[in-house]
């Protein structure tokens, strides 16, 4: 039996190797736009189902009264309820524990965490924080926070269109179309320019 030249086996095996990995990757996003635009349209039969648990808001830059597309608006699932009375307003600075994801996939049941202050599950046990700068975040987001009290906890729903749109990302995390979820977690704001309290260590 003839045996291939080492250089060339390996020339061969690398191949197959790439073309694996290839083809794994366009499993996991195969269909994106469709299966992206299908996930957030089953949204509006949650909210149905659960309506003391499920919110729905407009973006905060369109106008409430008129009429609009289904990707003008976020899903919120309450998770916790806080016990603020007052929510931040658009020039506000945030403090926040969070978590983004995209929607579930073969390699990512519970969908690839892209971004947040928390390494593995989400947890007020063991959550980091972070202060932002609404006016700095995504339209979906901020429209979240926007509608949100101190100590609450929501997993939010952002359509591509309130988000990182056709062309995702920068930095290549999140493609293009995507839903992207966040368990978000509002501590505690403040005006622009002005000191927010230290974060007290408390978990709950």
């Amino acid at each position: 039996m003839a045996f291939l030249p080492f250089y060339l086996l390996t020339f061969f095996l690398f191949l197959t190797v790439s073309c694996s990995e290839s083809d794994d990757d366009e499993g996991e996003f195969a269909n994106w736009q469709q299966r992206n635009e299908q996930f957030f349209a089953s949204l509006e039969d949650s909210l149905k189902a659960h309506p003391t648990a499920w919110l729905k808001y407009k973006s905060f830059t369109l106008d409430e009264a008129s009429e609009g597309k289904s990707t003008d608006y976020i899903y919120a699932k309450v998770v916790e309820a806080g016990d603020g009375l007052d929510s931040p307003m658009y020039t506000d600075s945030v403090r926040v524990s969070y978590q983004g994801r995209l929607i579930p996939s073969a390699t990512f049941p519970e969908g690839y965490p892209f971004d947040g202050t928390v390494y593995g599950k989400y947890s007020s046990m063991t959550n980091a924080n972070a202060r932002q700068s609404l006016a700095s975040m995504i339209d979906g987001y901020t429209t979240a926070l926007l509608h949100m009290h101190r100590g609450d906890h929501w997993r939010i729903y952002i359509p591509s269109d309130l988000a990182y749109g056709d062309s995702g990302n920068d930095g290549g995390s999140i493609p293009g179309y995507s839903v992207v979820i966040f368990d978000l977690t509002l501590i505690d704001f403040s005006p622009a320019g002005e000191a927010m309290p230290a974060w007290s260590s408390r978990r709950r």
